[in-house]
């Protein structure tokens, strides 16, 4: 996850949550945060410069959460390829998670086609 470009596009402390939010959602779709996972989500949030303080509130209502849609479309793309980077980040695709996963993409307007892309694409990358 690039840092100059995470600040740009998430430049409030909302904007930064919201982000940290779904990627939250997707690591614990499966019901199961593996090593991988959390690290992954300790990177973004020490990347966000968010606390734990910050943090727990989302981790004490994870049943009540759901996704928070940015406003900008530049946005929308980014937060879905750091999505599939979680999803991916435990080297395997959970139905779950790929699940949630589309629920996004189709909520900012992409489809199944689009994100199958952007996994194969990644999935190339590791």
């Amino acid at each position: 996850m690039n840092t100059r470009t995470t600040r740009d596009l998430l430049d409030s402390r909302q904007k930064r949550l919201y982000f940290f939010q779904n990627l939250l959602l997707v690591a614990t779709a499966d019901g199961y945060l593996d090593e991988q996972e959390g690290d992954f989500l300790l990177q973004v949030g020490d990347q966000l410069e968010l606390t734990p303080e910050d943090v727990a509130p989302l981790i004490e209502n994870l049943r009540l959460l759901t996704f928070i849609i940015p406003e900008t479309g530049i946005e929308r793309t980014f937060e879905l390829q750091t999505l599939v980077m979680m999803m991916m980040e435990d080297g395997k695709v959970d139905e779950r998670e790929y699940a949630l996963c589309l629920e996004y993409a189709t909520r900012i307007g992409y489809g199944r086609a689009f994100l199958d892309d952007l996994i194969q694409k990644f999935a190339t990358l590791t």
